[in-house]
């Protein structure tokens, strides 16, 4: 069976991933296996970890910790959901992935890139993303529309707009240093806009209809 293919959306807090992950499936849905998940979380294990990363004081970690973290749940959803789906020939359609590590506990938190590096070789193997759409928007916004949610997942977006703004640009220069992997969409349009230049992207890339 041919190989699935893997999609990744990026991007800072408020900018709309899980809704463009839910409507991104549903419209490559018709004819074929996909598979939408999320991280951190995406397995049992995976989630359980994931509410100790998005819950309690922003301090609660240090940037190591919570890569190290982010690692131990990114690979049980490898394991466990990524790679099988992957492999069986499905599409998988994450909100976030290895990039948010890169851009969260690396560029803006302070982890040595190194060890990021290192953790990425050495936990992911051959799984990559075939496409990153990168939602880009000001910090302002984002953070506005994150704190309209109302859940309990808030320990990153009290982190301050100091870091989110290192963030946007950290998102920013991993899609500029990768353009063959990474599109930026304007995440300030309406929804339905967003998804027509998510589908023009995927189109694009990816040829699901081929």
């Amino acid at each position: 069976m041919a190989q699935g293919r893997f999609i990744t959306f990026e991007g800072g807090e408020g900018a709309g991933k899980s809704t463009q992950v839910r409507r991104l499936a549903a419209r490559l849905g018709a004819g074929r296996e996909v598979v939408a998940t999320r991280e951190p979380g995406g397995s049992p294990g995976a989630e359980a970890i994931r509410a100790l990363l998005v819950q309690g004081e922003a301090d609660r970690w240090s940037p190591v910790t919570e890569t190290l973290l982010m690692y131990a749940a990114r690979r049980d959803h490898i394991e466990r959901v990524i790679a099988p789906a992957l492999e069986r020939g499905a599409w998988v359609v994450c909100d976030r992935f290895a990039d948010s590590t890169r851009a969260y506990q690396g560029a803006a938190g302070g982890t040595d890139p190194a060890l990021i590096r290192t953790l990425e070789t050495a936990i992911l193997g051959a799984v990559r993303p075939d496409l990153t759409l990168v939602l880009d928007l000001p910090v302002a916004e984002g953070l506005s529309r994150a704190g309209g949610r109302g859940d309990a997942e808030g320990r990153f977006e009290s982190k301050g707009a100091a870091f989110h703004e290192r963030l946007r640009q950290a998102f920013l220069d991993i899609a500029a240093a990768e353009p063959e992997r990474c599109v930026v969409i304007d995440a300030t349009r309406t929804p339905d806009e967003v998804e027509a230049l998510i589908w023009a992207a995927v189109a694009d890339r990816l040829k699901p209809h081929g």
